[in-house]
């Protein structure tokens, strides 16, 4: 897994960027992506050279649009990953568990799946030309523990089940106002802005900022049971009519007709 294709990694003056690189599938994951983001954190993890984790999307249209509905609907799931498994849910772990802050840089969609991993990082810096979005319940597919629970806490209830409710898009400017995002800059000042961020943070007890995450996941670690329990639910689900049909209707381009499926 050395030789990466989905992700690049690079680490610059204690800063490790980890950069999804599909900009073609708007910097949508498949299994493989998912593996090789969980090694990329895990080698940023061990490295001494490390301080912070940045976390982006290759090109200016997308940071993430969550999981690839293309290949979806081509095979039926996320393809082939190492362990057979496809790995998301250790990925939220990861982000989570290593013990070094880390900066969502989010450089355009931020939809569905991928606005759960800006969530999940420690900071999210955006360009002002983002886009921010949950869409799981468009395309037959949902994201609860973390990707309900987290934003509940960073932007409160009703906010929170508007964006999972609703499948709105919001603009970086409306998600600083609500609370999701840490600072707003030109697009062109984003990787700036990050190196910054990461340069203050690098002045810092490491062990002491390791503490201080684990003391904030802890209040909210509950929510990887419930994530645990939603991802067994999905798989059941996937296997649906209803789950198809969104899958269908997001591959031919059209509004998905859920009206059958009410009274479930």
């Amino acid at each position: 897994m050395d030789e990466f294709t989905d992700v690049t990694y690079e680490v610059d003056n204690g800063l490790a960027w980890i950069t999804i690189n599909r900009p073609d599938r708007y910097n949508s994951f498949r299994a493989r992506t998912v593996d090789e983001l969980v090694l990329c954190f895990k080698r940023a993890w061990g490295s001494d050279e490390v301080g912070a984790i940045a976390l982006t999307g290759a090109g200016e249209k997308a940071f993430c649009t969550g999981g690839d509905q293309k290949q979806r609907a081509e095979t039926g799931d996320y393809g082939p990953s190492v362990s057979g498994l496809f790995e998301v849910d250790a990925l939220h772990r990861v982000i989570r568990d290593v013990p070094k802050p880390t900066i969502a840089a989010v450089n355009g969609f931020a939809i569905g799946g991928g606005h759960v991993l800006h969530l999940l990082c420690d900071l999210t810096i955006s360009s002002d030309t983002a886009i921010f979005g949950q869409n799981g319940p468009r395309v037959g597919s949902f994201d609860a523990g973390f990707g309900t629970g987290l934003m509940a806490r960073a932007i409160g209830e009703k906010r929170a089940r508007e964006i999972w409710f609703l499948c709105r898009r919001y603009s970086a400017q409306q998600a600083f106002d609500w609370g999701l995002v840490n600072k707003v800059v030109a697009p062109d000042q984003l990787r700036d802005e990050v190196r910054a961020w990461a340069d203050e943070i690098l002045m810092l007890s490491p062990t002491a900022l390791k503490i201080l995450k684990q003391s904030f996941n802890t209040d909210t670690e509950h929510f990887a049971a419930i994530g645990q329990m939603a991802y067994s639910s999905l798989k059941m689900f996937g296997e649906t009519a209803e789950a198809q049909e969104g899958i269908a209707a997001f591959s031919e381009k059209r509004a998905p007709d859920f009206s059958p499926y009410r009274g479930n």
